[in-house]
């Protein structure tokens, strides 16, 4: 069904196909029964797809990235659709609008989204009504943190202390967005002394929720496709220096190479294919600089199982998708996971943890 319903909402502006697909998730959580309907046929239940990273339990390896369920509404379906985890976000302490419109662009012949969306949501006290609202999911919850368009730099750790304080009872692991390249100067939190400070500063405000709550909540670092070799190391080895849990990589793109549709000159961060080898190469580095020592979260450009296999091999604990739902439709879930298992049993191996860093 889905490539007919693509036709329509391709018909749509892409910012107004995604807000239908959210109502319509959001139909699907308040229709009793329904969600259980939607797992019992997406969702593959194999122990060879279940993982651990530290003391999480993951039912499969393939995550909806940030992104797509900005305001923590519909985690609930998206589980439903057989998501192994989801991560909400990007959240700020204070709601915003984000850029103007037009922001979001589909690059159809190249199978790609340029959006530059500047972190429009809620914000951290709202979302934080929708968690203590909706029902709780089997699977983990990972929030995706972010500052204030209007915040300045030298004060962006206390904005991401405030969304980690406010939300920690509500996620299971937490990334720390400072790769988005749709707000002015964000990236330039991953240069050195701005990264150690921040990092700094975060993993204190962890250990005193610790300390108060008796929960530790993983932290992740998310990172940009755009940094330096020199640049990435020097991200890596302080993030672990400071003990951080785990990477994300990558963030969107800001490179156009190859591209052939007329909407690639857009500003803002390039997600989907173009983006699937950039994104396995850093993945296959950051899992050499770091010896395998944390996980990693691989995503960008995956549409199959081979893709997310390639990224798994290359060192990825677990794979997100996004674009890829766009083009392929809601049932990208249980597609890459049956491909999964069957690479698996193509190659003789009897778990996803038996994949992780082959090629590394």
């Amino acid at each position: 069904m889905y490539p007919v319903i693509r036709k329509l909402l391709f018909h749509l502006d892409p910012e107004s196909a995604h807000e239908w697909s959210i109502r319509g998730l959001r139909t699907a959580q308040r229709i009793p029964g329904i969600l259980q309907v939607l797992e019992k046929n997406m969702s593959i239940r194999d122990q060879r797809l279940a993982t651990r990273c530290g003391q999480l339990h993951f039912p499969n390896p393939v995550g909806m990235a940030a992104g797509y369920d900005k305001n923590a509404t519909v985690y609930p379906a998206l589980a439903a659709l057989g998501f192994g985890f989801v991560e909400v976000g990007t959240l700020t302490p204070k709601p915003q609008a984000g850029n103007s419109q037009p922001r979001l662009y589909r690059l159809v012949e190249d199978e790609a989204v340029i959006n530059r969306m500047g972190f429009n949501n809620v914000g951290i006290v709202r979302a934080a009504t929708h968690f203590s609202k909706l029902s709780r999911p089997s699977i983990p919850i990972g929030i995706n943190l972010g500052k204030n368009k209007k915040t300045p730099q030298k004060d962006a750790a206390g904005d991401y202390r405030t969304g980690l304080r406010a939300l920690y009872r509500y996620g299971d692991y937490f990334v720390i967005n400072i790769s988005s390249p749709n707000t002015q100067g964000l990236r330039d939190l991953q240069e050195a002394e701005s990264l150690r400070f921040l990092l700094t500063d975060l993993m204190e405000e962890r250990q005193e929720l610790r300390d108060e709550t008796g929960e530790i909540r993983p932290l992740f670092l998310k990172l940009a496709p755009d940094l330096s070799r020199e640049g990435m190391k020097e991200a890596i080895q302080i993030a672990l220096d400071l003990k951080v849990d785990g990477f994300i990589a990558v963030n969107t793109t800001l490179s156009r190479n190859g591209l052939k549709s007329p909407n690639r000159n857009e500003a803002g961060g390039l997600s989907g294919r173009p983006l699937n080898q950039m994104a396995t190469d850093w993945i296959r580095y950051i899992y050499r600089i770091s010896e395998g020592k944390v996980p990693i979260i691989g995503v960008g450009g995956i549409t199959s199982g081979k893709d997310a296999y390639d990224k798994i091999r290359a060192g990825a604990s677990l794979i997100q998708v996004y674009t890829g739902m766009i083009y392929r439709g809601p049932a990208i879930a249980r597609k890459i996971n049956q491909e999964l298992i069957d690479l698996m049993n193509r190659d003789g191996l009897s778990s996803i943890g038996d994949v992780v860093g082959i090629d590394a």
